[in-house]
């Protein structure tokens, strides 16, 4: 019911919504105006190819290409190589899932769970050949492009400018501003990794190390990322209400520790001055680390409150808890957690690979209501419900592309890429659509978000807290991650895929890690052990091409037919599924 209620104010907020922005003041009129002149100074380096790129429809919330677009490219791969050989890729998203993730979809390894209308592969662009268009591209070109700052201009965010008075096309509910999230990340990072404004001011966001996603994520693949964190102003402050630096990350600290589900190390503190025993031992005195120790809290019915806590935040978020304004659990992100997370292109200093300036996207996700453990059981039975009965029934997301989509789990999405002059622009529905179906509804999410649960630990460079940017080595000499069962990672990716990524395209890594008859070469799988950007990170001249080949994604504008970077045509993706049939693979579980 409780979630019923949001999605119908968000309904209401869509339809409703609508006062007349003020108007600009003279500074932020100029401030704009250099904006666009910086659009305009850059227009040699686009679309020099002399495509069309596609009109992009803002307004309307019926796809044109796909109405499935949740069920993402990735998932038409065939398992089945021509040689009878196995690939599975399948268990980077469809895994054993932890509480309170009850999706626990590792059996969709086995079958293909399509329906009448999704079994067809809309992802028109992995069968194009883009050879020629791509040669017309030269090395200098590409270099020039992406390293071209489409975000921050002269200490300005530009799509915060053009954000100020949004073209009509954006403006969803036509009341004059923009109602969606707002850039507000400057990428200034301090020595803890938190995010500084121009003014000096804290803005919240905090860049932490991770171990890259499998597969598509991999740089290797196409694009390298980063993601930060924001938690709500309550858990900067202290308990009278006052920014207080250590009390947000001493939070941050006790939100990673739920998430992970396990004790995590920190610079130690005085629990005195938190009134909380963090470490567990049974008095207030010196802690070095967060202890995951979590015991059912109990419901009092005079209060109507849940009181009883094993772990808590720390200060004013602390009393709010204590009032249920907020409320805590393993495996759950307190209300109004935001995530930003850009997809960049692929630099080079000359030597080795490194995110370049240029955004590809910037995705961002903010938690706006509580769901429950019990909520979230009922709303898994309920769709596999739905599925048994109706298996052709497509999903419905409520959304749009000035608010972004609701994924149904308490978390609403919203994205912006590249236009085709390469500044960014919000998504439209259906662009957006794309991007929910990962951040729900698959077993390998923590509360709908896939890296903070793969956050670096106090052992890493800055403790795990910094951007990519902030450290010259990347991800040179950072050993190979485990499964939760203790396996290598990434190795295993290797080793049950058969391939570096979920195509089975990217023939580099095949040559360096598989011999001719498909079988590993162990002495080239031990190097990762100890440096996984040896897998990781692509050429330089692969970096260049697959950077070419999403440049003219770009200039067609042409994401809803397929956003991934290649210049063949993809061979090993079906064009057509067979609904429910098996994949034949031997499905990985944790």
């Amino acid at each position: 019911m409780k979630y019923f209620i949001v999605t119908l104010f968000f309904i209401i907020s869509i339809c409703i919504i609508g006062c007349g922005g003020s108007k600009n003041t003279l500074k932020e009129e100029l401030v704009i105006d250099d904006t666009i002149a910086l659009y305009e100074s850059n227009n040699s380096l686009y679309n020099t190819r002399n495509l069309t790129p596609i009109n992009i429809d803002f307004l309307s919330t019926t796809p044109l290409n796909n109405k499935g677009a949740y069920v993402t490219s990735q998932c038409y791969t065939k398992t089945v190589d021509a040689n009878g050989g196995v690939h599975n890729p399948c268990f980077s998203c469809h895994i054993s899932s932890i509480e309170p993730n009850y999706v626990d979809d590792w059996d969709l390894q086995t079958f293909a769970g399509f329906g009448e209308y999704t079994k067809v592969n809309r992802f028109t662009n992995l069968f194009k050949d883009r050879t020629s268009l791509v040669s017309q591209i030269s090395d200098e070109e590409i270099v020039s492009y992406v390293r071209e700052n489409n975000y921050m201009q002269k200490s300005q965010i530009l799509l915060a400018n053009a954000l100020k008075t949004p073209p009509a096309e954006w403006d969803i509910n036509n009341n004059g501003k923009w109602d969606g999230y707002t850039p507000d990340c400057y990428f200034d990072f301090d020595s803890e990794g938190f995010d500084k404004s121009p003014d000096g001011n804290y803005t919240g966001w905090r860049a932490f190390g991770y171990y890259p996603f499998l597969g598509t994520f991999w740089p290797t693949n196409g694009s390298m990322d980063d993601v930060l964190i924001r938690l709500s102003k309550e858990f900067m402050q202290d308990k009278n209400k006052t920014f207080n630096l250590a009390v947000y990350k001493l939070n941050l600290s006790i939100v990673e520790s739920l998430i992970k589900q396990k004790n995590v190390a920190i610079d130690e503190v005085d629990e005195n001055l938190y009134g909380f025993d963090l470490n567990h031992d049974g008095v207030l005195g010196k802690a070095s680390e967060v202890v995951f120790k979590w015991n059912k809290p109990t419901y009092n019915s005079g209060t109507g409150k849940i009181e009883n806590f094993s772990m808590s935040y720390v200060g004013h978020a602390k009393e709010l808890l204590s009032t249920n304004e907020y409320l805590i659990a393993p495996g759950l992100y307190p209300k109004n957690t935001e995530f930003l997370h850009s997809v960049r292109y692929i630099d080079d200093d000359g030597q080795s690979i490194k995110m370049a300036p240029r955004m590809k996207e910037l995705r961002y996700g903010k938690k706006i209501d509580w769901i429950s453990y019990s909520e979230l059981k009922n709303s898994v039975l309920t769709d596999i419900k739905e599925k048994d009965l109706s298996p052709d029934l497509l999903r419905t997301i409520m959304g749009n592309s000035e608010y972004g989509a609701l994924n149904n789990m308490g978390w609403i999405y919203q994205g912006f890429i590249e236009d085709a002059k390469g500044e960014l622009r919000p998504q439209n529905y259906e662009e957006t659509l794309y991007c929910i179906g990962c951040h729900s509804g698959i077993g390998a999410i923590a509360d709908s978000t896939f890296v903070f649960q793969r956050k670096f630990d106090k052992t890493a460079f800055q403790k795990g807290w910094y951007h990519w940017s902030q450290d010259a080595h990347g991800l040179k000499n950072i050993k190979e991650p485990k499964t939760p069962d203790a396996r290598d990672e990434y190795s295993l990716y290797l080793e049950v895929n058969h391939a570096g990524d979920e195509f089975r395209a990217n023939d580099e890594v095949m040559n360096k890690f598989f011999e001719t008859n498909g079988s590993l070469k162990i002495d080239e799988l031990n190097k990762i052990k100890n440096d996984i950007s040896y897998l990781l990170y692509p050429s330089l001249t692969r970096a260049k091409d697959l950077n070419k080949a999403y440049k003219i994604i770009v200039e067609e504008q042409s994401y809803i037919y397929g956003r991934d970077a290649h210049i063949k045509p993809v061979e090993n993706v079906h064009k057509e599924q067979v609904i429910d049939a098996s994949t034949m693979i031997e499905a990985v579980q944790y």
